[in-house]
């Protein structure tokens, strides 16, 4: 281990705060999207657009989603190479984003001859809001010591999993309001706090620079390659779980009115797991987490299924979002080692398509009612099962190979 990376393993003031400023700009991002989602049926219901035709506009979010997260991470790529300013690159697409978000209510609220305008203002809102998905974690990657990496991974994850604890709530608490404030006060919260990267940024550059590999990026080799697809198969599976089967899983023992307080679960399992999991990643590498945990959430929701009262289904889905924490924690750093010559924005944008196209899966199947079809029953129950089994252990025989590989 060389010197500086003993320094990032001491856990120094400015590295934790790169952490924590990335969970802060997850957990507002999120929100945003979480407030967006709330109020779409009602915005789109004043532009004249059908409640049958909101679910394909968030179809259509998710496959901007899956295109530009992609090819933000490999724009942040070059622009960290060429000016070494991400932070300019992030900011200026993130002020486009909050004029575009900020402007929603507003144009939604001059009637149905605004609606071209409408669907115009989110497609620039979504695109240019790809900048604060892949783009910021690159700094860990090209600034940060390998040690430090999946510690600051977790951290940047907390945001994402808080914002899924208290998203419920939010629900019912926005529900009723009228949707301008709400807006306006995510859009500037969001602006804030992007322009405080540009503090992480000099932050980071003032300190001495992280041991990285001299060599140039490459194309993507058959592990990485598999890597994408078990990320794809594992955010399916955590889809359909978390997204269509909780709720009535739920409901067997307990009453609507109950979800708001019972859906966290999922997410107090995902916010602590990551933490002990990162000390896993940082001695044994990233893929041999996901996959270990792949197959353990396979087992939790086995148990979510087969649950007999409230309180094994309160366990079961505690330990299935530990689960996925840990997938997605262990996710960001491995596709951050993946990417470590020069890459990394690249890798971790195919990480985030890969969520947003097991999304637009997920939507497409809402859409076509395939959750009310009695005949799909046993596979939207038994899917997630299979998703988290197969890439859970796919994922794992690499790691294990890997490591005999190397003589450990």
């Amino acid at each position: 281990m060389t010197a500086t990376e003993l320094k990032a393993d001491a856990a120094s003031p400015t590295v934790n705060r790169t952490g924590v400023y990335l969970a802060v700009l997850q957990l507002v991002f999120t929100l945003s999207w979480t407030t967006y989602v709330i109020y779409l049926p009602k915005l789109a219901a004043e532009v004249g657009i059908a409640p049958t035709a909101v679910i394909l506009i968030l179809m259509l979010d998710q496959a901007i989603f899956t295109i530009f997260d992609t090819a933000m991470g490999v724009a942040a790529d070059r622009v960290a190479k060429l000016v070494g300013r991400i932070s300019v690159f992030v900011g200026v697409l993130t002020a486009i984003s909050c004029a575009a978000f900020v402007a929603l209510p507003f144009v939604a609220g001059t009637g149905p001859g605004a609606q071209t305008l409408f669907i115009a203002m989110i497609v620039v809102w979504v695109i240019t809001s790809s900048a604060l998905r892949a783009p910021p974690l690159t700094l860990l990657g090209k600034h940060r010591a390998k040690p430090a990496i999946p510690f600051l991974s977790a951290l940047a994850m907390l945001g994402y999993g808080l914002a899924g604890a208290v998203s419920p709530y939010l629900g019912v608490v926005l529900k009723s309001h009228d949707a301008r404030l709400p807006f306006v006060i995510s859009g500037v919260a969001l602006l804030l706090t992007t322009f405080a990267l540009a503090k992480v940024e000099r932050d980071i550059a003032e300190e001495p620079p992280a041991a990285k590999p001299a060599a140039p990026a490459k194309p993507l080799s058959t592990i990485p390659i598999f890597f994408i697809a078990s990320m794809l198969i594992l955010s399916l599976g955590y889809q359909l779980h978390f997204s269509i089967n909780s709720a009535p899983f739920y409901l067997r023992f307990a009453q609507a009115t109950d979800l708001p307080w019972l859906i966290p679960v999922f997410w107090i399992g995902f916010n602590i797991a990551m933490f002990p999991a990162s000390l896993v990643v940082k001695h044994r590498g990233g893929l041999i987490v996901i996959g270990a945990a792949g197959l353990i959430g396979a087992l939790a929701v086995i148990g979510a299924e087969l649950a007999g009262n409230l309180h094994v289904m309160i366990a079961a889905q505690f330990f299935a979002g530990a689960a996925w924490g840990c997938m997605l924690m262990a996710a960001v750093s491995a596709a951050l080692a993946i990417g470590e010559t020069g890459a990394e924005g690249k890798v971790v944008g195919l990480v985030f398509s890969a969520l947003a196209l097991a999304t637009f899966a997920r939507m497409a199947a809402v859409a076509g009612g395939l959750q009310k079809m009695p005949e799909y029953a046993p596979l939207l129950q038994w899917a997630p099962v299979a998703c988290w089994a197969v890439a859970g252990a796919g994922l794992l025989a690499i790691a294990a190979s890997r490591i005999q590989a190397r003589g450990v």
